[in-house]
C-alpha cells in the first residue's frame, strides 16, 4: 500500500504544484510539502480496504507543521482527478481558516502583516517558573525553626 500512496502521490503533487517535496512518514503514509504556497498534504492508509485518508494544513514560520485543518476519506478507485479536487478543497479550506480575522478581534498588528498580538515575543507576559520565591524560603526557614526550638525543649525536659 505504501508504495502505491508514493506513486500516487508522486502524480498527485505533480498536477497540484510544479514546486513540491514528497517523502514518507514513519506511519507508512505519505506527505506532499509546497513551500511556496506553507501547506502541506497528507496520504494515508484509511480504515477501509483502498481507500485514503487524505489531510490538509498549513506550514508554519521555520518550516514546521501545523497540526491538520481539514481530512476526507477518497477512494483510490476513484482517480487521481478525484483525489486532486478533493486535496484542493481541503487546501481552500485551510486558507480559509488562516485567513486574519476583522479588525478589533485579533488583526494584526501594525510593523508586522500576517502576525497577530500574541505570536510576538514581547507581547507574553514574563512567568517566574516553578522556582521558590525569597519569601516562601523566609517561610520555610521560620517553620524548621519554631519545629527545631519544640524538639529542644521537649528533649530538654524528658
Amino acid at each position: 500500500m505504501s508504495v502505491q500512496l508514493r506513486d500516487i502521490a508522486g502524480e498527485l503533487a505533480a498536477v497540484l504544484w510544479r514546486e513540491h517535496t514528497v517523502y514518507r512518514e514513519r506511519s507508512g503514509g505519505v506527505v506532499i510539502r509546497g513551500e511556496h504556497v506553507r501547506r502541506w498534504i497528507s496520504l494515508a492508509p484509511a480504515g477501509g480496504r483502498d481507500e485514503v485518508l487524505v489531510r490538509a494544513g498549513r506550514i508554519l514560520d521555520g518550516g514546521t507543521t501545523a497540526p491538520a485543518r481539514s481530512e476526507a476519506v477518497v477512494p483510490l478507485a476513484a482517480g487521481t482527478g478525484v483525489l486532486a479536487a478533493t486535496c484542493r478543497r481541503l487546501l481552500a479550506e485551510t486558507a480559509a481558516d488562516a485567513a486574519p480575522a476583522a479588525p478589533g478581534r485579533g488583526a494584526p498588528e501594525r510593523g508586522a502583516p500576517g502576525r497577530s498580538k500574541r505570536s510576538r515575543k514581547g507581547s507574553r507576559p514574563k512567568s517566574r517558573g516553578k522556582h521558590t520565591s525569597f519569601g516562601s524560603w523566609v517561610i520555610l526557614a521560620c517553620v524548621a525553626g519554631v519545629i527545631a526550638l519544640y524538639v529542644y525543649s521537649t528533649a530538654m525536659r524528658g
